[in-house]
């Protein structure tokens, strides 16, 4: 039985705003980051574009899939901070520490030995060793980078996002003056070109650890989780069930990376404008997404803490009002996107060529938002269930095989008979827009089959 009454919504969308606001906030400003890195250092030299351009797809795709393992602690933390086993809290932080450090050494070893990635690629040596420079320098940064993700897990987890929220807005008000003296140089320090933005995000990343551990420490809110009660050993049990459930995560949010990463290849065969459009529009879809992946992530921390609470009926109720207001949202901003796509792109002031190309593609982007809208909240519902395997294997499917075989088939007209309007970059984003709407039809059916099954069973938390 599906559990959505209308009636739910005056009490569940201010609940899902108060976590999702902030969240969408400290997204914005993350993404900030590297409007920053990219505008500051295309104004150095080309060479220095093109090298922090290949440095950062390497580093996201380390660092989501590595980070995405960790975010299992938020549904976990949910659960307990529900059942209000305030105390097993700090020890899942603790081990959530140890597999972080772990995962650390890991991610450390290939950004320091990312030659072979960086050789895939053919570019210019001068261009490589920049890479290799910045990929190295933020290998200093990731054992904070990777703290920071356990206390951000945490902190959704127990719905403080606020905390982090603010911390990022002080990381944001660092990177200006940050990124002015490492890449173009001052008060006796040289300039580095690309390779200053990292040397400013490893220091940022740092005083985020520090600051967040700080106030962690400090307030009383915090008391009853005992974090820092005493020393805990590896516990392989526990950090097995954080790597059962988040490995998945973290597979699921490299194979996304991944698919429009390769889109992006794909679509340069085309030529300069055509990838210039298609980037352009990728960047705003991707601002866009900000929006039900913060709506997403507060509704994970709803349904987790009333799965903990074993307020089953409850916590479906908080998903389906979670996917109907969501997926309203998301249409309503993709009508917005389409009637003021000229506005859009006047914001990128982008050649009249790359404008012409670009208008086609905001079709897909505005008729895609519902059921990204759909994909990604019934994906973090089922987070909140502690089950991520199967949308793991539902994504690679449809995002590896509908979106980018099915983009690639219409895209380059490999048998002939693909419509002129589907053929090029419009191809890609039509096998994207498909393989989200499959994704979510999926995802969908498995929170209404798992919602309903623990229902009956009423299954007590085990950790």
């Amino acid at each position: 039985m599906l559990h959505f009454k209308l009636s739910r919504l005056r009490e569940d969308i201010p609940a899902l705003l108060k976590l999702a606001a902030p969240l969408l906030v400290g997204q914005l400003a993350v993404i900030a980051f590297g409007v920053l890195d990219t505008a500051m250092t295309a104004r150095y030299s080309a060479d220095d574009l093109a090298a922090l351009a290949m440095a950062s797809a390497i580093f996201i795709s380390i660092y989501v899939g590595l980070t995405g393992v960790i975010s299992a602690l938020a549904p976990i933390a949910g659960q307990l901070f529900g059942a209000k086993r305030y105390d097993e809290i700090g020890e899942e932080v603790r081990q959530a520490t140890w597999l972080a450090l772990g995962l650390t050494i890991l991610g450390c070893f290939v950004l320091m030995n990312a030659d072979y990635l960086l050789a895939i690629s053919r570019i210019k040596p001068e261009i490589e060793d920049k890479a290799r420079l910045y990929l190295n320098i933020l290998a200093l940064g990731l054992p904070a980078s990777m703290g920071m993700r356990v206390l951000m897990a945490l902190h959704n987890a127990v719905s403080r996002p606020a905390v982090i929220t603010v911390v990022q807005l002080a990381g944001l008000g660092l990177k200006l003056p940050l990124n002015l003296l490492f890449i173009y140089g001052g008060f006796g320090i040289e300039g580095m070109g690309g390779p200053g933005c990292a040397v400013a995000t490893v220091i940022i990343s740092w005083l985020w650890l520090i600051i967040t551990l700080s106030f962690v420490l400090i307030d009383r809110f915090y008391s009853p989780f005992k974090i820092f009660s005493h020393f805990s050993k590896p516990d392989w049990h526990r950090i097995w069930a954080l790597l059962k459930l988040g490995t998945p995560i973290g597979f699921s949010y490299l194979i996304e990376v991944t698919s429009f990463t390769f889109m992006s290849l794909f679509i340069a065969r085309l030529g300069t404008t055509a990838l210039a459009g298609h980037q352009i529009v990728a960047n705003m879809g991707t601002v866009i997404y900000m929006v039900p992946l913060s709506l997403s992530i507060a509704t994970m921390t709803l349904v987790s803490q009333s799965i903990g609470a074993d307020k089953q009926e409850r916590a479906e109720e908080i998903g389906w009002s979670s996917v109907f207001f969501t997926t309203t949202l998301c249409i309503l901003i993709g009508i917005g996107v389409w009637l003021f796509k000229f506005e859009l792109l006047d914001l990128y002031d982008p050649p009249s060529e790359v404008k012409v190309f670009s208008v086609p593609l905001f079709l897909f982007i505005a008729f895609y938002q519902v059921f990204d809208a759909l994909q990604v909240t019934a994906a973090f519902i089922l987070r909140a269930y502690r089950i991520a395997f199967w949308p793991m294997l539902i994504y690679a499917g449809s995002l590896w095989g509908v979106g980018l075989g099915g983009g690639y088939l219409m895209g380059f007209n490999v048998f002939g008979n693909t419509p002129k309007f589907l053929q090029g970059a419009n191809g890609f984003w039509a096998g994207n827009s498909l393989s989200l709407g499959l994704a979510a039809c999926f995802l969908l059916y498995l929170f209404r089959k798992t919602a309903a099954r623990f229902e009956k069973t009423h299954p007590p938390i085990q950790v």
